[in-house]
């Protein structure tokens, strides 16, 4: 490092002080590194700023932060991390330029480089359990790897040796605003590399098999075109599978009832502590790491220091408060005493959820936190339709003779789940409060003969 940082010294007097840091750009370890990955097998490093990258604070952290949240909690083995995703997610994009793009008119070799670090880092600004984490505190992930790659931060000066743009340009790639629509579509599209990894990781570490298609054949058919990558129509039903798969996962692992239910738990012991804070609680142990978010004046060394194990930390203590609402809530996530839940939406039944509100209310459970609405939605695939806000760019298929074809237009599969919503919406409370009879019994029993009539579960 000492013999390539002289190096730009030696440049930068040479050229009069204004220069672009590409020697470092195109610097290259001596001996490729790998990472063993039980889904790509190897994940191979062989520029100096991917090492370098990975080799940051800030990038470490991601070690510390599960991929899906509270997925462990009903799938034994989803454990994996952030860290391991970003690596995967950077392992596609970099087979697809060096073995798929290289050397093709339609792609620019230029942007090698910068699609790699997007790839890496596309993911760094994630809290701890990021959804229900960004809820309670009404954070954006996205704004803190914006602040992460051009803060003072050693991703920062990592990015800054190749020039002094190239931050602000990785962040646009992230953000989606980046010219060269082709270059972000690798990253954020209906197919791309961040999909690609985490339908295959995802599946294989809750060990369900929806999250499988054959990647290998996809990348070999994606094509680079201007401001866009597109499929060779010979690789149809590969898509389709992808796009199958992805439909199954929401399904039955990302919207799972249970790991919801857990969300829900996580979401109201983390709302019930800034409650009290803010009311002036005393706290046995002071939760000096969320005074912060508490207070929103969060700083991005607020953000960075907090990591899950952090969280766990504070459950752990929290548990034993003499506020009776944080210690319960507290308790059943570390121990898994989740919630109950029936399907209810209350836009359409909303004289059942708003009785049910008033009996938590006479039974002395507070309805703020036992009895909550959780909804999910998924679009598996959809594409633009003039008069609609938000451009959802379509799948691209490239026909024998060149022309581009959107890939419903030539799936039957696709057709028939494109533009479908799938929303779903329960209501979780703690079914063994209600069975308690220790106090309250008639309330609870006209509580449980109406939950019970929209079927237990």
């Amino acid at each position: 490092m000492l013999v390539l940082y002289l190096s730009h010294i030696i440049e930068l007097i040479g050229n009069g002080g204004a220069v672009q840091l590409t020697h470092y750009a195109k610097a290259k370890l001596q001996e490729e590194k790998v990472f063993k990955d039980p889904v790509h097998r190897y994940v191979h490093v062989r520029d100096q700023v991917i090492w370098d990258l990975v080799g940051t604070k800030e990038f470490q952290r991601l070690r510390r932060i599960r991929q899906l949240g509270t997925t462990f909690l009903v799938f034994h083995g989803a454990e994996h991390s952030r860290f391991s995703h970003s690596l995967g997610v950077y392992e596609i994009v970099r087979r697809i330029v060096d073995d798929i793009f290289a050397g093709r008119p339609e792609w620019d070799e230029d942007e090698r480089l910068l699609v790699l670090c997007a790839a890496l880092l596309h993911d760094l600004g994630h809290g701890p359990f990021s959804h229900a984490f960004e809820n309670v505190f009404e954070l954006d992930h996205e704004f803190y790897t914006r602040q992460i790659l051009l803060g003072d931060t050693e991703v920062n000066a990592v990015l800054k040796k190749v020039s002094a743009d190239f931050p602000e340009k990785v962040s646009q790639v992230i953000e989606k605003t980046y010219p060269n629509k082709q270059v972000v579509s690798l990253i954020s599209s209906q197919i791309d590399a961040d999909r690609m990894d985490y339908l295959q990781r995802d599946a294989y570490f809750t060990g369900v098999s929806y999250g499988h298609f054959d990647m290998e054949r996809i990348l070999r058919v994606m094509r680079p075109r201007k401001n866009q990558v597109v499929i060779k129509a010979t690789g149809m039903h590969a898509v389709e599978d992808y796009i199958m798969s992805r439909y199954q996962m929401y399904l039955q692992i990302y919207f799972h009832p249970v790991s919801r239910s857990a969300e829900v738990v996580l979401n109201n012991i983390l709302k019930r502590a800034k409650q009290l804070s803010l009311a002036g609680y005393k706290f046995k142990h002071e939760p000096t790491h969320f005074l912060a978010f508490f207070r929103n004046s969060i700083t991005l060394d607020d953000y960075l220091a907090l990591d899950e194990s952090i969280l766990f930390t504070y459950f752990q203590l929290w548990m034993q408060e003499e506020d009776a609402i944080l210690s319960d809530l507290s308790r059943r996530f570390v121990n898994r005493k989740l919630f109950q839940y029936i399907d209810l939406d209350p836009g359409v039944e909303l004289d059942k959820y708003q009785k049910l509100q008033e009996l938590f209310k006479q039974a002395d459970l507070n309805p703020d936190y036992y009895l909550v609405h959780d909804t999910t939605a998924d679009l598996p695939y959809d594409f633009y339709r003039p008069g609609e806000e938000e451009v959802r760019v379509p799948i691209f298929l490239e026909m024998k003779n060149g022309e581009l074809r959107e890939l419903s237009r030539e799936s039957i599969i696709v057709d028939s789940i494109s533009g479908r919503m799938k929303r779903d919406h329960k209501v979780y409370f703690p079914l063994d409060f209600l069975e308690d009879n220790s106090a309250h019994p008639v309330v609870k029993k006209q509580i449980l003969a109406l939950i019970q009539g929209q079927g237990k579960k």
